[in-house]
């Protein structure tokens, strides 16, 4: 680890100050994933502004009209277990907790989540090329060792995976991302804040120089009915997802009035496709059903050497998750299945 200086923020202001005059200054809030980065010697952080003590953004609120603000310097553990997320968005509680560890969960802060790095093996060792890391070297991964890469949206620059399983939710429940910057205050629809890779995988969001997330809000319709987060992993616990699906419904009996699905694990962001979700209005919520706009969803999916079965897996987790969300109450512990 490098020499660096530290400092605190008292408000954004003062932190936007700092960095205007030291644009190689980094924020810093629970750093899990910039620490980690630091450590593997493929960060070098000159100065360090932390942003927990900035007041008036370590809080969850209803807003007018409906809908939630998560405050950005919330943990991803008080956000899933708030009151408010349980009952209004279990589908976002029920994702946060499929993410990381307990330990992490409790340092770990909303506006950092949506900010992790990938967690690509080649991207982590600095001793092979990867154009994320070093823009015009190469994808190693490609010709490499696969099986947790994309199956949709890369480019021949990239193919590395987002590893959020907070965002997957946020995507399928259209949140909005609040940021303040240099320029002032902007909102940021949940589907344009994440990047695919392009000709540009670097650039992993829309952030500016000096941005800061202030907020994630939540629009007023919940899906706190019929909703399932499924993460298919290598093992039970504190592991990314090799597919992971967010799915909520709103139905009328046993025809589906408005759907929602999210795939993490297969792109370069959460994956979403409002036509695929079009497909199942009106329709009746079965396998057959969800079969079609998992088709729909995986069209154009390339898959490599070994990561090939991820096809046939994301397309079956579909399937199987729009099953679950009929029944959400059958995923608690020790549940028993509706008759």
């Amino acid at each position: 680890m490098n020499n660096f200086t530290y400092t605190t923020a008292g408000s954004i202001t003062a932190a936007l100050q700092h960095t205007k005059r030291h644009p190689q200054a980094m924020y810093i809030a629970g750093g899990t994933n910039l620490l980690d980065l630091w450590k593997y010697n493929l960060l070098h952080p000159q100065t360090l502004v932390d942003l927990n003590g900035v007041p008036g953004y370590h809080t969850i609120e209803a807003k007018e009209g409906g809908g939630l603000q998560l405050g950005a310097l919330v943990t991803n553990a008080a956000t899933a277990y708030h009151p408010l997320i349980e009952q209004r968005y279990p589908l976002l509680s029920k994702a946060i907790l499929a993410g990381a560890s307990a330990q992490i969960r409790n340092m770990a802060t909303n506006g950092g989540n949506l900010l992790q790095r990938t967690r690509c093996y080649y991207y982590y060792d600095g001793d092979v090329p990867c154009n994320k890391r070093e823009p015009g070297t190469g994808c190693s991964a490609i010709k490499g060792y696969n099986r947790i890469h994309a199956i949709l949206g890369a480019s021949e620059h990239c193919i590395a995976v987002f590893p959020s399983d907070m965002c997957v939710a946020l995507a399928a429940l259209e949140a909005v991302v609040q940021i303040t910057g240099q320029q002032g205050k902007r909102s940021i629809p949940f589907a344009d804040f994440h990047r695919l890779p392009g000709n540009a995988p670097e650039k992993d969001n829309a952030l500016q120089a000096g941005d800061i997330i202030t907020s994630i809000d939540l629009p007023a319709k919940e899906f706190a009915h019929h909703y399932s987060y499924l993460k298919l992993r290598d093992r039970h616990s504190y592991a990314f997802a090799l597919v992971s699906v967010a799915t909520a419904l709103e139905l009328e009996g046993n025809e589906i009035k408005e759907a929602r699905i999210a795939l993490g694990g297969v792109a370069h962001k959460p994956w979403r496709i409002p036509e695929a979700e079009q497909l199942l209005q009106g329709k009746p919520a079965t396998a057959e059903s969800f079969a079609q706009a998992a088709d729909k969803l995986l069209e154009g999916a390339q898959g490599y050497p070994h990561n090939q079965f991820k096809i046939e897996l994301a397309k079956k987790a579909i399937i199987r998750n729009g099953l679950m969300a009929l029944h959400p109450e059958t995923q608690l512990p020790g549940a028993q299945p509706s008759a």
